[in-house]
């Protein structure tokens, strides 16, 4: 393990949501912990288990002037979503993973009041690289579209000296 990937910490089962793992840093001076608690889990609820999900709990200080997540709020969720469906889809550390492109298309204005989930899956690997896409969604059977974004990750080297 990395020293990187020591710094990531999932914990099976988070109390306050049965069958989901919380996904934090283990350095709170990291931009996640700006996003607050997060939650992730491969599946489950009708979801194939292709799909990482992954949930943070919108906070005062995510918001906008109005009463709507901060669409930056939301791009950030996303970026990080990418690295926790990483581990959660058993692809690999993600430590010194990097986010080459993310292209997002707003769909409607997040509500403050309810978790956000993005829904990751891989739509290829190649030996460098992940092409992702995935949805940001609410409601309590995640009926409501947020978000659509497309991302390609670049993986993290195999030996530290890989990192050029």
């Amino acid at each position: 393990m990395t020293e990187a990937e020591r710094n990531f910490d999932i914990s099976d089962p988070d109390p306050d949501y049965p069958g989901w793992s919380i996904w934090q840093l283990n350095d709170p001076d990291c931009y996640n912990s700006f996003l607050g608690k997060m939650v992730v889990r491969r599946g489950g609820d009708g979801v194939g288990d292709e799909v990482a999900r992954v949930r943070m709990f919108p906070e005062r200080k995510h918001r906008n002037l109005g009463d709507a997540v901060h669409g930056g709020t939301m791009m950030g969720f996303i970026d990080c979503s990418l690295f926790a469906a990483m581990r959660v889809l058993e692809l690999g550390p993600s430590g010194y993973a990097v986010t080459l492109e993310l292209q997002t298309h707003f769909l409607g204005s997040a509500r403050m009041d309810e978790p956000l989930e993005a829904q990751v899956e891989i739509t290829r690997e190649t030996g460098r690289f992940l092409f992702m896409r995935g949805l940001v969604v609410q409601g309590e059977n995640g009926e409501d579209n947020m978000a659509s974004f497309t991302a390609i990750v670049k993986k993290a080297p195999r030996r530290k000296t890989d990192l050029q």
